[in-house]
């Protein structure tokens, strides 16, 4: 799956210039938590969100420091966070030069990308123009397809033992040779031996993930190692 599969067309955006108050009340209205920020040209510059108001001197939440460490901080950064915690216009509080992906960005980069930068929200872009945006609700829109899908899909018994099986063959924690599956109307039967209650929990997740799965029943016996 590419990030144009899931992304968001319809990209609510603001202005650099717009207030801040157009912002939180934009963000508000239409229950998202950022919005990109594209300027006269339609150049994205930015990207404004929840994050960038919560220190505000309205709130009394900026951040407050000993003077002695102001003084190894430096002019340019205290400035920097004077005109985010004061700053009246979107250009001034937003995160500028924003992380950006591709409409054929393949959805493990995009995920990747997201947790490794802790975003929440990604721009797609084509020739320098915002198309779409990849946020964690779309996200959600796709799992949740893709469990409606399978719960929907049906198979012999023989077919979801062997889709069990196989799935366990690729697990290093199975304890393979004291776990037997079993499926009856497209209830799975877990029995056997286990030595440790982690186990036990990830059986049943291997066995639910299954497609044509109804229920699972545990037989299984956890056994005090030696």
């Amino acid at each position: 799956m590419k990030a144009a599969n899931l992304m968001t067309c319809k990209v609510l955006s603001i202005s650099p210039d717009a207030s801040i108050l157009e912002a939180m009340q934009l963000m508000l209205l239409n229950g998202v938590s950022g919005l990109p920020v594209i300027d006269q040209r339609g150049s994205l510059v930015g990207i404004v969100t929840e994050g960038d108001f919560l220190r505000r001197v309205e709130t009394g939440t900026e951040k407050e420091r000993p003077k002695w460490l102001e003084i190894f901080m430096g002019p340019g950064r205290l400035a920097d966070e004077y005109v985010r915690t004061h700053g009246r216009r979107v250009g001034e509080v937003m995160t500028p030069d924003p992380f950006t992906i591709a409409e054929d960005t393949p959805l493990e980069d995009v995920v990747d990308s997201m947790e490794r930068r802790r975003i929440k929200r990604v721009p797609v872009v084509r020739e320098g123009r915002v198309v779409g945006i990849v946020s964690r609700a779309d996200l959600l829109h796709a799992l949740a397809s893709a469990l409606r899908t399978q719960a929907a899909t049906s198979r012999t018994d023989a077919d979801i033992r062997q889709h069990v099986l196989s799935a366990l063959a690729d697990q290093a924690w199975v304890p393979k040779s004291f776990v037997n599956v079993e499926v009856h109307d497209g209830v799975v039967e877990l029995r056997g031996i286990i030595l440790d209650e982690g186990e036990r929990q990830a059986l049943h997740v291997v066995a639910e993930n299954t497609p044509g799965v109804k229920a699972v029943k545990d037989h299984l016996v956890r056994v005090e190692p030696i």
